[in-house]
């Protein structure tokens, strides 16, 4: 008798290959804990508070979160001009998620 095996296919949907294209580089998870820790943040609080990033990575990182719906960007129009983020409502509901992988990863780092 043929097992029958659930395909993970490129084609079509496939959540956990959805998942991995939002938050699988290095910088977009720390950005949202970081908002959600911290809450609205300006780009040079972000920044800072990361310390090795480059302002060009969090750039990119912080528009593709924003694409994805996850961080709300707002402008005040003021001279200088101020912008802050903040998680946006999809992005508190991911938080959950992402706090149980930061507990797992916790519970079963290396002994030092």
């Amino acid at each position: 008798m043929e097992k029958s095996l659930k395909n993970f296919h490129h084609t079509g949907f496939c959540p956990i290959r959805d998942v991995l294209s939002r938050l699988g580089d290095k910088w977009s998870i720390l950005i949202l804990v970081t908002l959600h820790v911290n809450g609205t943040m300006r780009f040079n609080e972000i920044f800072r508070s990361l310390a090795d990033i480059s302002q060009r990575m969090l750039t990119v990182t912080l528009r593709s979160l924003e694409a994805d719906g996850l961080v709300g960007r707002r402008v005040y129009p003021e001279v200088p001009p101020r912008v802050e983020y903040r998680l946006t409502e999809k992005g508190h509901s991911l938080i959950p998620y992402l706090q149980g992988l930061i507990d797992w990863a916790e519970k079963n780092r290396p002994a030092e």
